[in-house]
């Protein structure tokens, strides 16, 4: 980065660090203490929707990598889109295994950038639930190396929980790299599981 770069305001582009997703079994447990939010099992990887054999072939690695799982029940991912064109590789596992959740998107993310899709992610997420059968997910921007929590409100349509997410950021702060511009904190609408 230059100087005319300092002087016109531009900054230098956060590098992705799949690392951070491994943050997220001990998040989890500073988010049950303090909101009573526990893991649902759910974990996506949503990207720029992609066509053609070279995706099709990443897809079948990422699926034939994920069954060599002996420990895993059901399907090994699953690929859906959504209302907005987007793709989510779906992970599903036990509540309990969130440690080989994170494994599983960290897995899926690393394939689509070795084989050249990096550009085209967007974002990871884990979804976790609480007593009141309400959803957060705890989103990891691929771009900006961040996570931030998204509280879609049940039943409500599009609207969110700000408050809770709030709240969410400020007990994970310490555990999580939360992005800091909550301009950045994209709803996520028709993610799988929320």
């Amino acid at each position: 980065m230059g100087l005319l770069d300092i002087l016109l305001g531009r900054t230098k582009p956060v590098a992705p660090d799949l690392d951070q997703l491994f943050a997220l079994p001990s998040a989890a447990l500073t988010l049950e203490v303090a909101s009573g939010f526990r893991p649902s099992g759910v974990g996506a990887v949503c990207f720029a929707t992609v066509e053609g054999a070279a995706f099709e072939q990443t897809h079948r690695e990422v699926q034939a990598l994920l069954d060599a799982d002996a420990d895993r029940t059901g399907p090994p991912v699953e690929l859906s889109q959504d209302d907005y064109g987007y793709s989510w590789l779906v992970s599903r596992r036990t509540p309990d295994q969130l440690p080989q959740l994170v494994n599983d998107l960290h897995a899926v993310n690393s394939s689509l950038e070795v084989n050249g899709f990096g550009p085209q992610l967007l974002c990871s997420l884990a979804v976790f639930t609480d007593d009141r059968d309400r959803r957060l997910a705890l989103v990891y921007l691929y771009k900006r190396g961040s996570f931030y929590p998204f509280a879609p409100l049940p039943g409500a349509g599009e609207r969110r929980d700000s408050a809770l997410e709030l709240q969410v950021k400020s007990a994970l702060g310490s555990d999580l790299r939360i992005e800091p511009d909550l301009g950045r904190w994209f709803p996520v609408w028709g993610a799988p599981g929320l």
